[in-house]
């Protein structure tokens, strides 16, 4: 396995190149860092990248979040098919935009107190035990309730999803591949969601329903339902 240094950066930046500039003066100027699928499987002090505003670590073996409270300018965060069970250390970026948690081994959406600038989060598959679903933390969602624009929930045995009503910004919501069965539940959902414009329900047992889609179109007259 492999840990994600300042020196790895930095051989990666082939530094050679650049001859009239110092790692030292790279690593303070560098925006963007992608070790995709690199067999990373820890995440060390990279506190000189202060300037780091995009980390591409999706399709590694990243098993905790940590290291990133320096990473103040960082707005978006891809750690999607790691080994991740928790989600944690994230309050100190407090301009993360987009984050991206999809496949890892998440039970329960927690920790992102704080994060006023989260306009987007994806949590689609995750490889939870048989026979659970994905759950909510209320006190992450209340504070994600003003801000939160579009949310993967895709792939997560969720059979409810009356606990997203908070998320009053919410346009669009993608929720496919889950269980959600009961008509009367999405009617609630959509009272209180008078944002959303986009709702993608595929391969839901509630997709079954006779005229379940012209129930949820009546509901909300701007909303776009995928099939």
């Amino acid at each position: 396995m492999v840990r994600l240094t300042l020196d790895l950066i930095a051989k990666k930046s082939n530094l050679k190149s650049r001859k009239e500039e110092t790692t030292l003066q790279y690593l303070k100027k560098i925006t963007h860092i992608n070790f995709s699928a690199k067999n990373i499987d820890a995440i060390e002090d990279l506190s000189l990248c202060k300037n780091l505003s995009v980390l591409y670590l999706y399709d590694n073996c990243i098993s905790q979040i940590t290291n990133l409270n320096y990473a103040t300018n960082l707005t978006h965060l891809y750690l999607q098919n790691n080994c991740i069970s928790c989600i944690e250390n994230l309050g100190s970026l407090k301009k993360l935009e987009k984050l991206y948690l999809g496949g890892n081994y998440i039970a329960v959406i927690e920790g992102l107190e704080g994060l006023e600038g989260l306009r987007e989060l994806h949590v689609e598959s995750q490889r939870l035990p048989l026979g659970e679903k994905l759950l909510f933390d209320p006190r992450t969602l209340h504070s994600l309730a003003k801000f939160l624009s579009i949310l993967n929930i895709s792939n997560n045995n969720i059979d409810d999803v009356r606990d997203l009503e908070i998320l009053e910004n919410l346009n669009q919501l993608i929720a496919v591949d889950n269980q959600l069965l009961h008509v009367k539940d999405l009617e609630c959902l959509l009272n209180k969601l008078t944002k959303l414009w986009k709702m993608d329900l595929n391969r839901n047992p509630v997709c079954l329903k006779p005229k379940y889609r012209d129930r949820l179109i009546l509901v909300s007259k701007s909303l776009g339902i995928s099939l």
